[in-house]
């Protein structure tokens, strides 16, 4: 068993490319359907509608789609980020 060190952790090695999957949550769950379209374009993607909060406040989608790149990656995780109807992205 390979015990990692806190301070030395491993990333791990990702093989491109790859299928990867973004999770949003927000307010308004036309808005998120809306950033997802707007940061995919032309691009093909799947996306489906995830979880309410029990109040109804939140809601969340699951985008996914085939990264090239790291840098591909990372460049649609800040797109989600930065956007101001993300509330979060995982």
């Amino acid at each position: 068993m390979k015990v990692l060190d806190k301070n030395t952790q491993e990333r791990p090695t990702i093989e491109y490319p790859t299928n990867w999957g973004f999770k949003l949550i927000g307010k308004d769950k036309d808005k998120l359907l809306a950033c997802i379209k707007e940061a995919m374009g032309e691009k093909e993607h799947l996306c489906s509608l995830g979880n309410a909060s029990r109040t109804g406040k939140f809601h969340s989608y699951n985008a996914s789609c085939t990264v090239e790149t790291e840098e591909e990656r990372n460049k649609i995780f800040k797109y989600f980020e930065d956007h101001d109807d993300v509330d979060m992205v995982i």
